[in-house]
């Protein structure tokens, strides 16, 4: 029984720190306390983010506490990990606004009954100037800048501020503050997480254990999942456009989200992945299993099934969507790229430029493969990508 819930909290996770201390803390026979950090920087969640929810979820499932850190002291910081410049400071009311958002997505995982949310701003608004520098006191100059993120920075004379500094060190001490047992977070933030080990020694506490997750791939399957590089699938998105954002993904990385996403546990995974390989089962099966899994996760059962049977319907059967925007645009001139934008299929021209040069841009089922085409006046169906569509009526 404990090998098989140890073998499933460790799944997925790209290091432990450490092992030892992982078993030892899950023996002591009483429920841990595991936290996780989220700074409400933006207001939405995608699924990248919900691969240490999942995680959470199974701490959960075994008996454990989570706590949900709701970064609002030091969200207006702003986490300096993996960032090439300063982040442009937030307000308090900013960044309590974006927390409300993640306090009803993370429900969508989390049992809410079991989950403890928890705010820093409890505990740093109270800290007096002496016991702050106390903190610092716990580490050194030398030592922050062998953080990989401020040493290029400091070396490409790139301004560091001295606030940012001051983000670890609040990270470290909102592990004393809740007495973390475990923390967890993305392969981007071991410094972070290593740091609340070394604040809680120096307050005479056992040093949490830390567990990394892996960043996942967004839709383009190179980058992370990020709105930066819009390839992100947010859980909050339309539950057709999700379910053919998953089904857009390869069919390799597929196997990734199962692993750190899916429900399904991993003899099930491995199983389904055999019949695969054996050529049993399609991979588009398998995909759409998946692509369902999130869409009835985030949606519920019945968007999911309707998700699925319009899937079937436009890219199996090759039918056009019933519920295809309309659109009239006035345009004196209606070059391709504007026309595109306007009718909200593309972020913006560039984008525009980028699809049609990929050649995944149709008009009245003609490929596009000029960037400066300009549409003749009258009724267009317009096809952007796999999944979207517009009834366009150009004046």
């Amino acid at each position: 029984m404990f090998e098989a819930q140890l073998a499933e909290l460790k799944r997925g996770v790209v290091d432990i720190v450490s092992d030892e201390e992982f078993i030892a803390k899950l023996r002591k026979g009483r429920p841990l306390k595991v936290k996780v950090g989220f700074d409400p920087t933006a207001p939405d969640i995608h699924l990248g983010h919900t691969v240490v929810l999942q995680k959470m979820r199974q701490f959960q499932d075994a008996g454990h506490e989570v706590i949900c850190l709701i970064g609002d002291f030091t969200g207006m910081i702003g986490d300096p990990s993996g960032r090439s410049a300063t982040r442009p400071p937030l307000t308090r009311e900013e960044v309590l606004e974006n927390a409300k958002t993640y306090q009803e997505q993370v429900k969508k995982i989390l049992d809410p009954d079991k989950t403890r949310m928890a705010f820093n701003s409890q505990w740093m608004d109270n800290m007096v100037v002496a016991d702050f520098i106390k903190l610092t006191s716990v580490q050194t100059v030398a030592r922050m800048l062998e953080r990989d993120d401020f040493k290029k920075r400091f070396q490409q004379q790139h301004p560091i501020s001295i606030h940012e500094f001051l983000y670890p060190f609040i990270q470290g001490y909102d592990s004393v503050a809740l007495e973390a047992d475990i923390e967890m977070g993305g392969t981007d933030q071991v410094f972070n997480l290593l740091m609340g080990r070394e604040v809680q020694k120096a307050y005479g506490q056992e040093p949490q254990v830390i567990l990394t997750l892996p960043l996942l791939e967004g839709t383009d399957g190179i980058q992370k999942m990020s709105k930066s590089y819009n390839n992100y699938i947010g859980v909050d998105d339309d539950p057709s456009d999700m379910y053919g954002k998953v089904m857009s993904i390869s069919d390799e990385l597929m196997w990734k989200y199962y692993e750190l996403l899916s429900s399904l546990s991993i003899p099930q995974i491995e199983e389904m992945r055999t019949t695969v390989g054996e050529g049993t089962l399609h991979p588009m099966n398998a995909k759409m299993r998946l692509s369902y899994e999130m869409v009835e996760r985030f949606h519920g059962r019945d968007k999911a099934q309707a998700a699925q049977e319009g899937f079937v319907k436009v890219f199996q059967s090759r039918e056009l969507p019933e519920d295809m925007p309309e659109v009239a645009i006035r345009m004196e001139r209606p070059w391709v790229c504007a026309v595109l934008k306007e009718a909200g299929l593309v972020g913006g021209t560039s984008e525009a430029r980028r699809m049609i040069s990929q050649g995944a841009v149709h008009i009245d089922e003609e490929k596009i493969v000029d960037g400066e085409y300009v549409l003749p006046r009258g009724n267009h169906i317009i096809k952007v990508g796999k999944r979207r569509f517009a009834r366009v009526e150009i004046l």
